[in-house]
């Protein structure tokens, strides 16, 4: 028995990193977990790895960015498995520059991918969440969903050389907090997780400072010189970036049943670091 059993699960990004940590945790605990990555074979690796664990997982792949995504994403949870509890949105990526050599570009394409698009999937959830809430409330149940946005400590205090991504994340706890407010009422918990340095293929020590990711064509340059992962790590109160297995245990924790009167809030998941 898992704290999550019989819960549905949408969790963008999940073919790698955090967000695979996410749907492995949310599936080990019972849920049934809808797996989306931009790339098909990730996406089909993280659903392979949920079954395997003797956990239930869908295939929704493709761009969260895509206008017409969020309708097929919703409905592949909602059709899929028989509802819909959980959403959890964590696709992106960081497309770093300082604001003079920042293009038009790589401002929208990150503002997209990481406000725009969790609007957009919860905007098409909200059809579906009314009526279940409705529905629930006629019958005398008191049923609660759970809404995790992931943001970062370059949201809640900036970072240099990414005006874009501390646009987004920021936003992202604007989006949080107005939608705790505005479906309380429906019995859903909206809170954000704001990330600080946790080791994946975007914070990676590398020997030169950066490694190449593929974007839908862009080749976006990520990764962190050596010496300047462990400066970071210094400046960490618990002395080490976190792993994605912790960075989805913070996740995991706001979508309990111990949550359930817990809504509106930023928690930071850093080690204590506070930039």
């Amino acid at each position: 028995m898992g704290k999550l059993d019989g819960k549905v699960a949408l969790v963008s990004g999940s073919g790698r990193g955090i967000g695979r940590a996410i749907a492995l945790k949310l599936a080990g605990e019972g849920a049934k977990v809808v797996v989306n990555d931009l790339d098909q074979d990730p996406a089909e690796e993280t659903a392979a790895a949920v079954t395997k664990a003797g956990g239930a997982a869908l295939v929704c792949p493709g761009s969260v960015t895509d206008p017409a995504f969020p309708e097929r994403y919703v409905r592949t949870a909602v059709e899929g498995f028989g509802g819909l509890d959980i959403i959890v949105n964590n696709a992106g990526y960081t497309w770093d520059a300082v604001i003079q050599k920042m293009s038009d570009e790589q401002w929208q394409a990150i503002v997209d991918v990481h406000l725009t698009a969790p609007f957009r999937t919860l905007r098409a959830a909200a059809g579906f969440i009314r009526k279940a809430a409705k529905r629930e409330a006629e019958a005398g149940q008191e049923v609660f969903r759970k809404v995790v946005n992931i943001s970062s400590v370059a949201g809640t205090s900036g970072n240099v050389g990414q005006a874009n991504y501390a646009s987004a994340k920021a936003g992202v706890v604007g989006l949080t907090l107005a939608m705790a407010k505005e479906w309380g009422r429906y019995k859903v918990n909206v809170n954000a997780v704001a990330f600080g340095m946790i080791r994946t293929r975007l914070t990676e020590a590398t020997a030169g400072g950066s490694s190449t990711i593929d974007v839908a064509g862009r080749q976006i340059q990520v990764g962190v010189n050596a010496e300047l992962v462990k400066q970071m790590e210094r400046s960490i109160p618990l002395g080490r970036a976190g792993t994605p297995e912790e960075a989805a245990g913070a996740v995991y924790l706001l979508c309990t049943p111990e949550s359930n009167y817990l809504s509106g809030q930023v928690i930071t998941c850093g080690g204590g670091l506070r930039i």
